[in-house]
């Protein structure tokens, strides 16, 4: 037996019983329903560690699939990542083309995953904006895997808050013209009553949450941002008003099992306030 195989599995099963026995004593505790993440900090893990242009992304879509599979075990419900603004179109279209492939991979990944754990995928944006291979593919995968309710993945992928809104409230919009063009002068005892017909009209809060892009997740209870940055990047503005934000000194690619116990710990010790909110 090739003994350097044989030390790395060793150590990964020694890794995996001590993060059973963490995540049990965790469990004892309130577990957060929701974690999103802004993945910051690729581009300068790739240029500390002198790797090659790109390697950072493929670094930080791995430590990505593994907070998957940490939040999986853990028992979270719902992780949410921010994998692609729509700003980031402005970078190189090296970098872009790049992040894109490494997209496609990464639903492979997820599902084969998806088949075998009963995890439901969504992508969330302005998907029109995804190449045509992808835009084909995104859908498939949200498709197969809709079903699915033990645990949701959801990537966020050409995607700002502002545009969430903007979309959710043209989206508002044509359902209040559909309803007084189709619906609402059916019924004529009401035309005489203006009230009423400002009601029909009116775009409520609910109709807003319910258009969004990301209506299909509860609001998170942590905001997990890398990089030691302390901005939001128009990640989920709407969203985050009553959120735990974490910010992380270190780079994207190096988050792991321990930096996820250090920022559910710091939930639980602030429940009675979240749960006030």
């Amino acid at each position: 037996m090739d003994k350097e195989y044989f030390l790395t599995k060793v150590l990964s099963c020694w890794s995996s019983l001590i993060r059973k026995v963490v995540f049990c004593v965790l469990r004892v505790g309130p577990i957060p329903t929701h974690i999103a993440v802004i993945m910051d900090g690729n581009r300068r893990y790739a240029k500390r560690k002198l790797l090659e242009e790109g390697d950072g992304h493929d670094a930080g879509a791995m430590a990505l699939l593994n907070l998957i599979i940490y939040c999986y075990e853990l028992g979270v419900k719902y992780i949410t990542a921010y994998a692609f603004s729509i700003d980031n179109f402005r970078r190189k279209p090296s970098e872009v083309q790049k992040i894109m492939d490494l997209l496609k991979e990464c639903m492979t990944v997820l599902a084969k995953i998806a088949k075998h754990h009963l995890i439901k995928v969504n992508f969330a944006g302005n998907l029109e904006l995804l190449n045509a291979e992808l835009r084909d593919e995104a859908p498939k995968l949200m498709g197969v895997t809709a079903e699915y309710s033990k645990f949701v993945v959801t990537i966020c992928v050409c995607y700002c808050c502002t545009d969430d809104i903007v979309h959710s409230v043209e989206e508002s919009c044509r359902e209040k013209h559909y309803y007084h063009s189709y619906i609402g002068d059916s019924h004529d005892d009401d035309k005489d009553d203006d009230d009423k017909d400002d009601e029909r009209h009116m775009i409520k809060l609910v109709d807003i949450e319910k258009n969004m892009y990301m209506a299909v997740t509860p609001d998170p209870d942590i905001l997990i941002r890398t990089g030691d940055e302390h901005r939001l990047s128009n990640f989920l503005q709407w969203q985050t008003c009553h959120s735990l934000l974490a910010s992380l000194s270190t780079d994207w690619p190096e988050i792991g099992v321990w930096h996820l116990v250090k920022v559910v710990l710091d939930f639980q010790q602030n429940y009675d306030y979240f749960v006030r909110k």
